[in-house]
């Protein structure tokens, strides 16, 4: 995902260091600007799911009517397999 100037902008606050809302324009890119403004050099990603998280019907054979926990199982295979090799590139070992 983008994260241009733009998107930093919209984020700008006249009463606060920032706000937490760009509007209703690029609001997935406004709301990584937002996190942005927290992590520093810290490798991050912005996992981007409100349009997916919650139904108002039950869909196939496991998903339930509500909240629909999108991401979760992903995660959850993520952290099961993760060997931290994908961050680890071309630093230095102790």
């Amino acid at each position: 995902m983008p994260l241009l100037d733009g998107h930093k902008r919209e984020i700008k606050s006249e009463v606060a260091d920032i706000k937490n809302s760009g509007g209703r324009h690029g609001g997935a890119s406004t709301a990584a600007a937002f996190l942005s403004h927290f992590v520093g050099d810290t490798p991050w990603a912005h996992l981007d799911i409100a349009g997916t998280a919650w139904t108002t019907s039950a869909q196939g054979g496991y998903q339930p009517r509500g909240a629909t926990g999108v991401g979760v199982r992903l995660l959850l295979e993520l952290l099961r397999n993760w060997d931290g090799s994908a961050l680890a590139g071309d630093l230095p070992h102790a």
